[in-house]
């Protein structure tokens, strides 16, 4: 059975709108993929274990925190700023307060600057890959823990790179479904 003019038009259109969604959402997981290989906008690399070469030549590594609008949260770098060797593994705290009354979940985005460094800013272990929940009045340290990949020093760009800056924003997110449902019960309670 062949499909006529306007059922035709209607066959191919549906098809453009499906392709399209179909791209719309492949295009984030695709976007954050590239970023992280490449290290482009700042993006890091993640690192399994520390790096087995340690230069004499050192870096500066400063550190920085905000918060989205709205955030309840304070949220700060405990040191400002480090010098390592580049390939040394570093170190470093955010302080996170939860000044509210109630539970606050929260999830931190990241970037490096400058971007010719992201690529060879590696994380072994960060906060950032998972939610985080304070309760009223609780203050947590949150370590992230990294090196900065000897290679920089052969990259035409990173070779002049003396100092990055890591920074964090934070931004509130739902709260999971075992603390929502206590929220909720402690809200009850109180009325």
């Amino acid at each position: 059975m062949a499909l006529k003019g306007p059922q035709k038009t209607v066959v191919q259109l549906v098809s453009v709108v499906f392709v399209m969604g179909a791209l719309a959402w492949a295009s984030v997981p695709f976007y954050d993929w590239f970023c992280r290989v490449t290290g482009f906008g700042g993006t890091t690399g993640v690192a399994e274990a520390a790096s087995d070469s340690i230069l004499d030549q050192t870096i500066k590594v400063r550190f920085d925190a905000s918060k989205e609008r709205g955030m309840p949260w304070e949220f700060r770098p405990v040191q400002q700023e480090m010098e390592l060797r580049i390939g040394e593994t570093g170190l470093a705290f955010y302080e996170a307060y939860n000044p509210t009354d109630r539970p606050v979940a929260g999830q931190a985005s990241y970037n490096v600057a400058p971007y010719s460094a992201g690529g060879y800013f590696d994380k072994i272990a960060c906060f950032c890959f998972e939610e985080q929940v304070l309760q009223p009045g609780e203050r947590v340290q949150m370590p992230v823990s990294f090196f900065v990949d000897p290679e920089i020093v052969n990259d035409r760009d990173g070779k002049y790179v003396h100092t990055i800056t890591l920074s964090y924003t934070f931004y509130e997110i739902d709260l999971p479904e075992g603390y929502a449902a206590l929220d909720k019960q402690t809200e009850t309670n109180t009325n």
